[in-house]
């Protein structure tokens, strides 16, 4: 009788490959976790013997558990006050990041401005989306997954990918090539420069504050580069005069960023998305309870 592999050490083998699915289907490593540990117990329950591939069916399980903490989530989010911006997840390298999560070290996926694409489809496309274009899954699999069939879940794919196509017009820079625009912005922030700021600036760069109406960001998109350079400026002076003010600069959802620290306790993490060589967007997530998680 062959000896069946232990639950255990299948799960753990395949943990950051089911992290970053959850992750990306959901936008929030809170929820992503919540999911793996559902998964896990339901992984725990099921009868192996009768499982051909460990790592598509733990996948499956993933993405229903998943999809099911979605469709509640779309459900808040259309109530959500100010903006929603999906949690920072720290990508600097693997070894300083959440267990599990170096699938999304790599590409475009986890980039704010991806996840924020994926909000504009629905739940099915957007699982089907990840699962197929990020992680390669056949379609068999992933209509597994989701329970259609294959000729649904290829129709699914497809306007998904036609949504994305429209949506995102040029890559984000890749962490190495932005980086020397982010620190030139924060020189300029710094040194209260408005017009410095603003030449980095692309004409229709816009501010995104996601404060979840519990702590104060601007509730409406702010868009241009002279408003944007003057809110950049007005909140460091708040910053500073709020507290003992630390700044670490770091790579979140594949961008650089700023983690803001106020007498040491964690007030945002900005993100700077750039695209050849401007500014683009600015994403700043102060809501508390985005940030338990965050490692700076």
């Amino acid at each position: 009788m062959t000896e069946q592999p232990d639950p255990v050490d299948e799960f753990t083998t395949h943990r950051a490959l089911l992290f970053s699915i959850a992750y990306e289907i959901l936008g929030s490593v809170a929820d992503a976790e919540d999911v793996l540990q559902d998964s896990y117990l339901r992984w725990r329950s099921v009868n192996r013997s009768s499982v051909e591939n460990a790592r598509a069916y733990l996948a499956q399980i993933v993405t229903r558990q998943a999809l099911g903490v979605l469709r509640s989530a779309v459900r808040r989010r259309e109530q959500y006050v100010g903006p929603w911006l999906p949690e920072p997840l720290l990508t600097d390298a693997v070894s300083n990041a959440p267990e599990g999560i170096d699938h999304v070290l790599t590409g475009e996926a986890a980039t704010t401005a991806m996840l924020l694409v994926l909000e504009t489809l629905t739940p099915p496309q957007r699982a089907v989306f990840v699962l197929r274009e990020v992680f390669g899954f056949d379609y068999a699999e992933i209509a597994a997954a989701v329970g259609k069939s294959e000729a649904a879940v290829r129709q699914l794919n497809q306007r998904a990918r036609n949504s994305v196509r429209a949506r995102r017009h040029t890559a984000v820079a890749a962490p190495t090539e932005a980086r020397p625009v982010a620190e030139r912005c924060l020189t300029a922030a710094a040194a209260g420069d408005v017009q410095g700021l603003m030449d980095l600036l692309a004409p229709d760069v816009v501010f995104l504050g996601d404060g979840g109406g519990v702590v104060n960001t601007a509730r409406r998109p702010v868009v241009g580069p002279e408003k944007v350079a003057r809110l950049l400026l007005g909140l460091l002076d708040k910053g500073a005069r709020m507290g003992q003010l630390d700044v670490r600069m770091g790579t979140y959802n594949g961008m650089p960023s700023l983690a803001v620290l106020i007498d040491g306790e964690l007030d945002q993490v900005t993100s700077v998305e750039i695209r050849g060589s401007v500014v683009t967007a600015i994403y700043c997530v102060r809501n508390p309870e985005k940030l338990t998680a965050v490692k700076v």
